[in-house]
């Protein structure tokens, strides 16, 4: 990949001019599948750009020190890397990558987490650190089955360079991934049932409690990034191979809208689990996929 075509990627398509639209679109898709669910009218087609416009437009608590300095530095660096994240991704054909992109495509994708826990931290509110904590131990529960779901259809083609696993024919070893993938996705987007870091009624906004104006609205952007990068990694697991560039654009399109839809759905029809019940579904998942991901794996050796 030449210097041109990864600007490209990053500024363009699949990345900040195409990503930053899409994430408040995902953002109200979301809050409005679940206002529907509950029988309420929902927001808006506009309301997160408007309330991204709104917070810009509103004045942060001056805060002194190195822990102000750190609260202004964590939404940045999550809005940045989870960008990155976006632009990375193999939508088009022949969109180039280099070898070895996919783990750099998994740790940009944890960072924002990352961030949130600093930022919790930074803050000094006991409702930031409790969520912080919460995030922290989340995070080390979903990330085993979402690593493993990764390194195994990683494994299976003995590659880490995106182009090559995106658009694979489906075997029972990317089904697999692709739902183990599925059920990590509810936690790393903080919604039902695993909204334990920012549960309103226990710790108001959890990590980002402190946060106001412009840094707040980082963060929103930056949760709309994570939405958009999520939802596309399955998409393009999942995407027929088109050779059409408008083909894959509009597959890309449709199937991260569905799993949008899909994830909203299911935290509409769900209530937020405790930490502990949450912490032994990830730990169970993860002995079940390990299981199934090497009966797999040892049936498509013998197979072939």
């Amino acid at each position: 990949m030449n210097l041109t075509t990864a600007l490209a990627r990053l500024l363009i398509f699949p990345g900040l001019l195409f990503a930053v639209p899409f994430a408040w679109f995902f953002l109200w898709v979301e809050r409005k599948s679940v206002a529907l669910m509950q029988g309420r009218i929902g927001p808006p087609f506009m309301q997160p750009f408007f309330d991204f416009i709104k917070l810009l437009g509103k004045t942060t608590p001056p805060r002194r020190g190195v822990s102000g300095l750190l609260m202004k530095t964590w939404p940045l660096l999550a809005v940045s890397t989870a960008g990155g994240a976006v632009g990375l991704l193999p939508v088009l054909p022949s969109s180039g990558g280099f070898e070895g992109d996919l783990i750099l495509l998994l740790a940009l994708l944890e960072v924002p987490s990352m961030c949130i826990i600093a930022a919790g931290f930074s803050s000094r509110s006991i409702f930031g650190e409790i969520g912080s904590a919460r995030e922290a131990v989340l995070s080390v529960s979903y990330n085993v089955v979402f690593l493993l779901a990764i390194v195994s259809i990683a494994a299976s083609q003995h590659t880490f360079r995106l182009e090559a696993l995106a658009h694979l024919p489906a075997s029972p070893m990317l089904i697999l991934a692709v739902v183990a993938i599925l059920v990590c996705l509810p936690a790393k987007l903080h919604i039902n049932p695993f909204s334990l870091p920012n549960a309103e009624q226990e710790i108001y906004s959890g990590p980002i409690t402190e946060y106001a104006g412009p840094e707040l609205a980082m963060w929103e952007l930056s949760h709309g990034l994570e939405w958009v990068a999520a939802t596309g990694l399955v998409a393009t697991l999942i995407a027929p191979h088109f050779t059409a560039v408008w083909l894959a654009v509009l597959a890309f399109v449709v199937l991260s809208f569905g799993v949008v839809l899909l994830l909203s759905v299911t935290a509409a029809a769900t209530a937020r689990l405790q930490i502990d019940t949450t912490v032994r579904f990830y730990w169970q998942c993860t002995l079940i996929f390990a299981v199934l991901a090497i009966s797999s794996a040892l049936f498509m050796r013998f197979r072939s």
